[in-house]
């Protein structure tokens, strides 16, 4: 155990990896607290919400472990740096992803000055499968040591995505107990610790505020339904209607009755309400290799050198199960980012995050803003009924 970190705060959630990180930290020597956060109120509406129960269990496993737990509510913090932007985006019909604006918002901000300042913590404590340069116990820290994202042993669990957006400063005194095992090993040391209810417990998936209802139910309650047409790519012809655009993500099967083909999610217009789709889920206008971003977040310290010299070769990933893909990153003038891929991609989208990783470090993340020429643009002439009103893409249709 350091001595420069003596009591550390574990964001519990009353799962098993916060459990097991906890436990491994107690294991250490360190004086562990429990903190668990609510970052949503489930009565404020009908449906299922297991926030109850997950309290439930993170007290019980608290007790086990004889660790103090204590509750905060960061309700507010999450409705207005998470849930506000996450609607805004839908309504644009964009693809947002709030786990990461969680992270960089309430774990990784309110959480820890609510760690330090009121219960006087050396250091803050998560189940992220992930890792830093300063170690997972922070063996490795040094004040004057700049600290890396780096990825766990787990690459099939790497939570980095999730931390791409987070503050270098925030990373600085973070521990990762889980870093180097895999996920197997984690709920075997809970079961071999009299922690077998909280092992055999189902891992929560999706949308932490949604829970196992229906999407597009949950957030009709926050978008009144606007209604518009389904229209084929290939014909110009409407094959559908649907009741608003952000029902839909690029990719998805739309799944229209009575059509011969499954048609798939290709592109959305806000202002029109219209959704173009094409027949085939690996039809070409599914795919493009060019992407542009907003301005990146950078947790590397590195990478803006990198760039002042030219093109930066890394890799990148854009949802958390995808394979690392080779590509090539430059700068525009606007401090934004162009993005070439080295091989075609099938179904990224405005609004998602692109993240970047060079050999094992998480460089820092940038949101996707619109998606270059696909496959089926490329072999047809500029049109004016398929373009993005973005200026940047326009001129490489164009182009093309």
């Amino acid at each position: 155990m350091s001595g420069l970190f003596r009591r550390v705060v574990v964001g519990m959630s009353g799962g098993v990896d916060s459990s097991v990180a906890a436990l491994l930290l107690k294991q250490k020597g360190f004086e562990v607290h429990g903190l668990y956060m609510k970052n949503w109120d489930g009565h404020e509406e009908s449906g299922f919400c297991h926030g109850e129960k997950d309290a439930e269990d993170a007290e019980w496993v608290c007790k086990k472990l004889q660790i103090s737990l204590k509750h905060v509510n960061f309700v507010k913090e999450y409705w207005n740096f998470v849930f506000s932007d996450l609607i805004k985006e839908y309504s644009e019909g964009w693809t947002p992803n709030p786990d990461i604006l969680c992270n960089r918002f309430v774990k990784f901000d309110c959480f820890k000055k609510h760690a330090f300042r009121q219960l006087g913590a050396d250091a803050i404590a998560t189940g992220h499968y992930a890792n830093t340069s300063h170690g997972s116990f922070l063996q490795n820290y040094s004040k004057s040591d700049d600290v890396r994202l780096l990825l766990p042993t787990d690459l099939v669990k790497d939570q980095t995505l999730f931390l791409s957006q987070v503050h270098r400063e925030d990373l600085k005194k973070v521990m990762f107990p889980l870093a180097n095992l895999k996920k197997c090993e984690v709920k075997k040391i809970a079961e071999q610790n009299g922690l077998e209810r909280i092992a055999k417990k189902e891992e929560s998936t999706g949308i932490c505020f949604i829970g196992n209802r229906k999407f597009q139910i949950f957030i009709d309650q926050y978008l009144n339904p606007v209604p518009g047409k389904f229209v084929d790519i290939t014909t110009h012809e409407p094959v559908g209607e649907h009741t608003g655009i952000h029902h839909y993500t690029i990719g998805q099967n739309c799944k229209l009755p009575g059509r011969k083909h499954s048609y798939f999610v290709v592109d959305k217009n806000k202002d029109t309400q219209r959704i173009l789709v094409a027949p085939g889920t690996n039809h070409p206008s599914l795919y493009s290799d060019l992407f542009f971003t907003t301005e990146p977040h950078w947790i590397s310290q590195q990478v803006d050198s990198q760039l002042s010299e030219g093109v930066l070769k890394c890799k990148f990933r854009s949802q958390n199960t995808n394979a690392l893909l080779d590509c090539s990153i430059c700068r525009t003038q606007s401090n934004t980012l162009t993005v070439k891929l080295n091989t075609f991609l099938r179904g990224f989208a405005p609004g998602q995050f692109a993240v970047f990783y060079l050999g094992d470090e998480c460089l820092g993340s940038a949101r996707i803003r619109a998606v270059g020429p696909s496959l089926y643009l490329q072999g047809m002439e500029f049109s004016q009924e398929i373009a993005t009103t973005d200026p940047e893409l326009k001129s490489v249709l164009a182009y093309q």
